[in-house]
């Protein structure tokens, strides 16, 4: 049967072509995401792919391989290979075809397998044979409690993904409860999204619960999602972010939104060494040393005191040796939050097995709808690279192709001319080569935010710009994660690292927070250069998410805002 109206034309390699113009194209997207992952995304036909991985995270999530199926079907142009549907029930399967079980000794646990099949093919594999005990019957085996993660990571490789059922260790019992306060003025409250995310990770505190990931888009309040865990947990935590800023920002939302106090909050970063019932650390100084061969000096955080939770905040950006040592803290509940899961590594699968499986995921335009995150429109602006450095990016080598189109000088008045154009409103510029930020800086008389600025003066930067008092600001890679500037309504980005889509997502992630009006994300890009090139495969994760890329050149932007073209 062929309904050529359809949207969907579904491969027998997996792949999915889901026609951008078609009817239904947005209902087909947001059922499409669940379940396939998004890799090319031009004008007319966006390309999924439907892997373990992706199949793994919507089994853990509960989604039946029959949904599934109905889904590829009811969207379908053409009838579903039967290869495929039998492929898609059998990757399924793997999911938990190896149970991880608490073990009667309590340094020892238990793996139980479903067939033979598994159990065989698990001894027969060198690295996770040395992880394993004794036999305890026909279809189990006994393992070190210590081996818990490796071993999820080794049978993940063998296309053996875990169900780990062993259960959690508590904490030391902390109180803790959400209190009345304001948030934006209005009674705080948590929305049904928030509340469900956070139920569907704790699962009521059993042991299939305690662990795993919830995605939502920036400004859409995974912060709270936390709090909301914590309450749930009730016992001592440790939160992991990304920087200083956010590190506060944290203790912030915990003092205004919890029943905890002050002394029950501390601060772990290069600037204080506070050990709390609740301790917010930085990833940087969990991975300090001296030296390249020295110790982690600050790892023993994590047994300072008996944490019955670890949320690890932009899960997606956890360093390595903080993937390592959470392979040793399989006994602690962790909850990972993140806008995206997107990492430029491909180690999406150690996030899966160290961390736990997508637990919760929210379409992102799903949540502009209801009014949660700000409506966005996203502009990419093409720009003319001088012809003295046409010859200069076209025999350069790769990498410093893209610093000759990044630092395009044609960026500059371009940004200054936008700046004019929205002078009333919020405005970042946001960029990755500092001697260029340094140049707009200046251009634009506006204060500029590195990783040189000292965390005491951007804070007051910040705080400047939240008032209105600093109504443009200029700031490097450091603002690309977890900063509060609810009225930030346009950013500006003037370049960016070579492909990352979660950078991308991030930096659009800073003006989102529900506001009136339109947020607006303008990114220059050098016309054929290396840099579109990179700006395509950046816009894929938002493209997933439902944002459309106009593409202007940038006479049809100067025409647009009313400024002169210049001659």
């Amino acid at each position: 049967m062929f309904r050529l109206d359809n949207p969907l034309v579904v491969q027998g390699d997996r792949t999915v072509l889901l026609e951008v113009h078609a009817p239904r194209y947005e209902e087909a997207r947001d059922a499409l995401c669940r379940f396939a992952e998004l890799e090319k995304s031009p004008e007319h036909v966006h390309t999924y792919r439907i892997s373990a991985l992706s199949l793994w995270n919507a089994a853990a999530a509960g989604l039946p391989p029959a949904e599934i199926i109905e889904t590829l079907r009811e969207y379908g142009k053409y009838p579903l290979p039967d290869h495929l549907a039998i492929e898609i029930r059998e990757t399924m399967a793997r999911h938990g075809r190896v149970k991880l079980l608490a073990a009667d000794e309590p340094a020892m646990l238990r793996l139980r397998f479903d067939d033979d099949l598994s159990l065989r093919q698990a001894l027969a594999d060198r690295k996770t044979a040395e992880l394993l005990g004794a036999r305890l019957g026909p279809l189990e085996i006994a393992a070190p409690l210590a081996h818990r993660g490796p071993l999820k990571r080794a049978l993940i490789r063998l296309q053996l993904p875990a169900e780990d059922l062993v259960g959690f260790r508590d904490g030391v019992p902390l109180p803790v409860g959400l209190r009345n306060t304001t948030l934006a003025g209005l009674p705080f409250g948590l929305r049904d999204y928030q509340r469900e995310a956070a139920e569907v990770f704790w699962q009521g505190g059993g042991p299939s619960g305690g662990h795993g990931v919830i995605v939502l888009p920036c400004g859409a309040g995974k912060t709270v999602v936390g709090l909301a865990t914590l309450a749930l947990v009730q016992q001592e935590c440790l939160v992991l972010a990304t920087n200083v800023t956010a590190v506060r920002q944290w203790i912030r939302e915990i003092l205004d939104k919890t029943t905890l106090t002050e002394d029950q909050v501390g601060e772990y970063s290069g600037d204080n060494k506070q050990i709390r019932p609740v301790t917010v650390a930085t990833y940087q100084i969990l991975t300090w040393r001296k030296d390249r061969k020295g110790p982690f000096e600050h790892f023993g955080l994590f047994d300072a005191r008996s944490w019955g939770l670890i949320i690890h905040d932009e899960v997606h950006l956890l360093p390595a040796p903080v993937f390592r040592i959470t392979a040793d803290l399989q006994a602690c509940r962790r909850l990972g939050l993140t806008a995206t899961l997107v990492r430029e590594d491909g180690l999406e699968g150690d996030v899966f097995t160290l961390i736990g499986p997508k637990r919760y995921d929210v379409p992102w335009k799903e949540l502009e709808k209801q009014g949660f995150i700000a409506e966005a429109a996203c502009h990419e602006v093409r720009v003319d690279l001088p012809s003295d450095l046409r010859v200069e990016h076209a025999v350069a080598a790769q990498r410093l192709k893209h610093r000759i189109a990044a630092e395009n000088p044609a960026k500059r008045e371009l940004v200054k001319r936008l700046a004019r154009h929205h002078a009333d409103d919020r405005v970042l510029v946001i960029g990755q080569y500092l001697d260029q930020l340094e140049e707009i800086a200046a251009d634009l008389g506006a204060p500029l935010i590195t990783g040189a600025v000292g965390n005491a003066e951007r804070d007051v930067l910040y705080g400047k710009f939240r008032t209105g008092e600093v109504p443009l600001l200029v700031v490097s890679k450091v603002a690309n994660f977890a900063i509060d500037l609810p009225d930030a309504n346009v950013a500006i980005q003037i370049s960016g690292t070579f492909g990352s889509r979660q950078e991308e997502a991030q930096r659009l992630g800073r003006i989102l927070r529900p506001k009136k009006g339109m947020a607006i994300l303008y990114s220059l890009v050098t016309k054929d250069s290396v840099e579109q090139e990179f700006a395509q495969k950046r816009r894929l994760f938002l493209t997933e998410q439902g944002y459309r890329y106009e593409i202007l050149d940038e006479p049809e932007l100067l025409e647009r805002i009313g400024a002169p073209t210049p001659s």
